[in-house]
Parts: structure tokens; C-alpha cells; sequence
């Protein structure tokens, strides 16, 4: 089996490079990015000779067609930016693609990639990605489904709570400011409420959950809970539904204000010489001192709760997963969820546990049972309870 990781010496890049080159089955890989300095980072525990390194411009249409005319499947773990550049390579070239970014457009390709023969399998990371596998789980335990909340979120253990924001970086800190102005959907009571991204973290949108072995943790709507329901068929009959990151409390009550100040706008300031934007500014600011120290783990937290019948009872499942650093070997939390995902799906398609062709998702498309059990076994472990609701 040959694949081409896309971004491969980024922090996921460098975890899916890792959990490929441990499988038997995988003969080379091809990572593909513009430096190659990070790969330092994974070579006292991981088999370098099957990777090889090749510098892409992903911009470059012939050029990555060129790289996924080599392999059998494309892991594309590059910024968000370039997943059409690479959808449309892997297209050419008759070769699937997973990447790990909400896509809400993909479909638009969905007839040219059966005709090429190939699956294009967007949101196959931690979140979205594992949730959403657990959501089309969660949907054949029910006869009815009234209520899917999911909570995702990375954040430091507590010791490694040094600096104001209780928080450090497991993935691009850029990426972290952008999620801060994310337009919202989510439904109370039957109603769709569209939740404006200055208004994402207003008090009224923002509430508590106890998490296991945690406690108490800020949950921020995150995106658009409703397209999820939509593409499942069971918005006409959901009562609640939303999608929510977590953080330590007292994030959101730091990044409102900020926010109406305009600290996370991308017009220029005007007087500063350069092209200075305040996004640009808390970036460059701020990045730099959110690094974790080699003994400080992250933690991503997630869970899900579905609420429906079954067998004419009310219940609800619960699913639970906590993942840990790994301080011998230096992978991230984050990363785990992230990375090993998008390797255990890429390999899937070439096994033909995956058999579609077109534009998959992982609600529909991924086998729960042998992706959880993957998971497990790189040491991913998703506790479940199903109890019945009193009537």
C-alpha cells in the first residue's frame, strides 16, 4: 500500500506519518510539504524508510497530480485553503482523497468523483470526524432521534494552566482565532437559531457540562449543528440539537469583549505602518508563548448525548472519550484524534471497507464497529452509556 500524506510535517501530519509507517501493510509513503526540519521530531520512534520527502507547491494542479498518480490514497492534512486544489488533483488523477475539514461544498463534485472511480472523504479528523461516526452509530440505536449535542475540545491539563487564557496550542494557533468568529446553527426547542459569529460567545448561547474526571467545562456553539441533522434526515423531528467546543471556563468571557473591540478583525489598522490587521497581530503576539513544555500535557475531550425512542422507551446514549498526550513519544492529543483517524480511513478505502464512490461522509460511509476498534487500538477508548429516561 502506497500513500501520500499532504502536509506531512505538520503537528497531524507527523502523527499520521507515524501510525502509517507502523502498519505492515504500508510499504512507502510520500510526504509532501514545503520543509521537512519537524520530521526530526517523530525519527527516534518511527520507521523513516518507508517515507520519502518531496517538496509540492499545493497550488500546482500537474504537480500534485503527478504525486497522487504514485499512490493508492491521498491523506490531504493541509490548511483548509487548498482542499479544492487537491480534490480536483485526486480527481484527475483517479485516486480518493481523505482530508480532515468541514466541507460543506464537497457534494458540488460528487458525480465527477464517481466517475473517476474514486471517494473524496471530507471531515474525517477528530471534530468533525469521530463524532460524526459515533452520530451514525447513534442513529441506528434509535427508532426516533430528538436530541444529538456534541461537545468537542483541546485545552491543557490543569498544571499546564500557565498563563491567562488556560490554554496552549495542540494545532495552529491561526486556526484557533479563525474558529473564534464561526457562524452558528443549532435548534432549542424545534427551532432553528442562526447565531452570528460576533455573537458566538454571548452569554446566552454559552452553558456548563460536568465532564468525567474534569468537572465543569465551557461549551461554545461551534458551527452548523443543523446541516449535520439535514444530511441525516432527521431535522423535521429533532427537538435539540447542537455542535459546541470546550474550553476551561472563563474563555468566553475573555474573548467577547475582544471581539466587539475588534481585536479579531481583518481590515488593516489604520495609522500602523505595513498592513498590520488585529488578527494578524494576536497571532504573531500570542502564538509564541502558548507552547507546551516537553512534561505538560493537552487533552481533547468529547461527548455526545442522543436522546430518542427506542422500543417505545425514552433513552439516552451517551458516548465518552478523553485522549492524553503521550509524553514519551511527544504526540499530541489533538493529533491522536486528528491524525490517526485520517490514516485508519485512508486505509480503509484501499481495504474496501470503504466500497462508495463519490462524496462520502462519515456519518453514512465509515463502519463504526471496525473504526472504533481501531481507534482502540492505538489506545482511543470511547466509553458508552444508554440509560432510560423517566417518562
Amino acid at each position: 500500500m502506497k500513500i501520500l500524506v499532504l502536509g506531512g510535517c505538520g503537528i497531524q501530519g507527523r502523527t499520521a506519518l507515524y501510525d502509517l509507517a507502523s502498519d505492515q501493510n504500508v510499504s512507502h509513503i510520500i510526504c509532501a510539504d514545503i520543509k521537512f526540519d519537524e520530521l526530526e521530531k517523530i525519527k527516534h520512534f518511527t520507521d523513516m524508510s518507508k517515507i520519502s520527502t518531496v517538496t509540492v507547491d499545493a497550488q500546482n494542479k500537474k504537480a500534485l497530480v503527478d504525486l497522487c498518480q504514485k499512490v493508492d490514497v491521498v491523506v490531504d492534512l493541509l490548511p483548509k485553503a487548498f482542499k479544492q486544489f487537491v480534490n480536483e488533483a485526486a480527481i484527475e488523477a483517479k485516486v480518493s482523497v481523505v482530508n480532515t475539514n468541514y466541507d460543506y461544498s464537497a457534494g458540488k463534485l460528487n458525480q465527477q468523483a464517481k466517475e473517476a472511480g474514486i471517494a473524496i472523504l471530507p471531515e474525517c479528523g477528530l471534530d468533525p470526524g469521530i463524532d460524526l461516526v459515533i452520530y451514525g452509530d447513534a442513529k441506528t440505536r434509535f427508532d426516533e432521534l430528538h436530541v444529538i449535542n456534541s461537545y468537542c475540545g483541546g485545552f491543557p491539563e490543569k498544571k499546564a494552566c500557565t498563563n491567562p487564557l488556560n490554554y496552549k496550542l495542540s494545532w495552529i494557533w491561526r486556526g484557533v482565532l479563525s474558529s473564534l468568529m464561526r457562524e452558528s446553527k443549532i435548534i432549542k426547542d424545534k427551532k432553528i437559531i442562526d447565531i452570528p459569529a460576533m455573537n458566538q460567545h454571548d452569554e446566552e448561547f454559552i452553558h456548563s457540562i460536568d465532564f468525567p474526571g474534569l468537572g465543569e467545562l465551557e461549551a461554545i456553539p461551534n458551527g452548523n449543528a443543523v446541516y449535520f441533522t439535514d444530511l441525516m434526515g432527521l431535522t423535521d423531528t429533532i427537538r435539540e440539537t447542537g455542535r459546541y467546543s470546550l474550553r476551561w471556563p472563563g474563555w468566553s468571557s475573555l474573548w467577547r469583549p475582544l471581539k466587539r473591540l475588534g481585536f479579531l478583525n481583518e481590515t488593516p489598522v489604520k495609522g500602523l505602518a505595513g498592513d498590520i490587521t488585529p488578527m494578524n497581530f494576536l497571532d504573531k503576539l500570542l502564538g509564541p508563548q502558548l507552547s507546551y513544555k516537553d512534561d505538560e500535557k493537552d487533552l481533547t475531550a468529547m461527548i455526545n448525548v442522543f436522546e430518542g425512542i427506542k422500543d417505545n422507551k425514552k433513552k439516552r446514549f451517551t458516548s465518552t472519550m478523553l485522549i492524553e498526550r503521550d509524553l514519551n513519544t511527544g504526540i499530541m492529543a489533538m493529533s491522536k484524534g486528528v491524525g490517526y483517524t485520517a490514516s485508519i480511513v485512508a486505509r480503509m478505502i484501499v481495504k474496501g471497507d470503504i466500497k462508495e464512490k463519490g462524496v462520502l461522509s462519515p456519518i453514512k460511509h465509515i463502519p463504526a464497529e471496525k473504526f472504533m476498534g481501531e481507534l482502540k487500538k492505538r489506545g482511543i477508548q470511547i466509553k458508552e452509556e444508554i440509560i432510560v429516561l423517566e417518562e
